[in-house]
């Protein structure tokens, strides 16, 4: 089902946001936005994605660069992962983000991908990227959900019909920051929350993100509101390097003496959307960081799960990772 060659299509370079917007606006479903290019050139060279245009978004200059607000800190879309993970600002006052970027895939690739890129990436589910007709593709059937499909990688939590899962590393960093995604469109601009700005299969299962066609992810913005926060990221993967996370926990806590006075706990790859545990956050505020409400928490955390046949393991991983991010270590 791969190839090694890639299909005809014309290629676009604005230098400004509205010239990009014009173009995506042009050519709709037939066009395609090129960040750093390394999900993009997967997607070209195994021949499922036949755009018409591809826009290349790199040499607009309002999509780089971090600048301070004075009610936090925008992102521009195109920063690189590197410059992420290297920001004083961002190191030094949203650490569960700098620490999130510095996870994803290896050094080399962080050089180039970039923050728009990693979450606007489509899922990495093997039947829907080799070309199966799956519901996602428009299909009738998901072939991961059968008895013995190759479903190790995938959502234990929130399946309607699709159990794949994003896999943005950063996703859940954002979400627990209470982030905002700063979209261009023809009818304007609009700022969505991170936490609604990725999409459930229940409400459009062609869709892992809530951007239209003709929009573009101009930039991210974090508020204040966890500056400074104590915060916690892991990420857990067959090699420390260039995997996809089989599943990742960021978690922000705000204390108050020795009680957490507010919390956010993320949890990525366990759902086709970043999964915040909002129970788990309600049970933690007013408790102290010990091992009994840690255990509590983790527990509570995985209710309702619903395992696949061969992803029974991310419960109890899952479990553990809520618990150390309560814990702290």
């Amino acid at each position: 089902m791969l190839g090694d060659a890639m299909a005809g299509f014309e290629l676009f370079q604005p230098t400004n946001v509205d010239g990009a917007v014009e173009l995506l606006d042009r050519f709709g479903s037939e066009a395609w936005v090129l960040a750093g290019g390394y999900d993009s050139l997967d997607w070209f060279k195994d021949r499922h994605r036949r755009p018409t245009a591809v826009v290349d978004v790199r040499g607009i200059a309002e999509l780089q660069g971090i600048r301070s607000l004075d009610d936090g800190v925008e992102i521009g879309a195109m920063t690189t992962l590197t410059e992420l993970e290297r920001d004083p600002e961002i190191r030094g006052r949203f650490t569960v983000l700098a620490d999130a970027a510095g996870r994803v895939a290896t050094p080399q690739i962080r050089n180039a991908a970039t923050l728009g890129g990693n979450v606007c990436q489509d899922t990495r589910c093997w039947y829907y990227r080799y070309g199966v007709g799956c519901y996602r593709a428009g299909g009738n059937t998901c072939y991961a959900a059968a008895p013995d499909a190759m479903n190790r990688e995938h959502a234990i939590f929130g399946a309607s019909r699709c159990v794949a899962v994003s896999p943005s590393d950063v996703a859940p960093a954002l979400v627990a920051l209470d982030a905002s995604m700063v979209v261009r469109g023809p009818r304007g601009e609009r700022v969505v929350p991170a936490g609604e700005f990725f999409m459930k299969p229940s409400v459009d299962i062609t869709r892992m993100t809530v951007l239209e066609p003709a929009e573009l992810l101009v930039s991210i913005r974090v508020p204040t509101t966890w500056d400074g926060a104590d915060a916690y990221f892991e990420k857990v993967a067959d090699r420390s390097s260039w995997d996809f996370a089989l599943a990742s926990v960021a978690g922000t806590f705000r204390m108050d003496g020795g009680a957490i006075a507010d919390a956010r706990i993320v949890c990525g790859a366990v759902q086709c959307i970043p999964r915040r545990f909002e129970a788990v956050e309600r049970f933690l505020r007013g408790k102290t960081r010990s091992e009994e409400t840690a255990e509590a928490a983790g527990a509570l955390a995985v209710e309702g799960a619903e395992p696949l046949g061969f992803n029974g393991y991310k419960i109890p991983l899952t479990q553990n990772l809520v618990k150390r991010a309560v814990l702290g270590d």
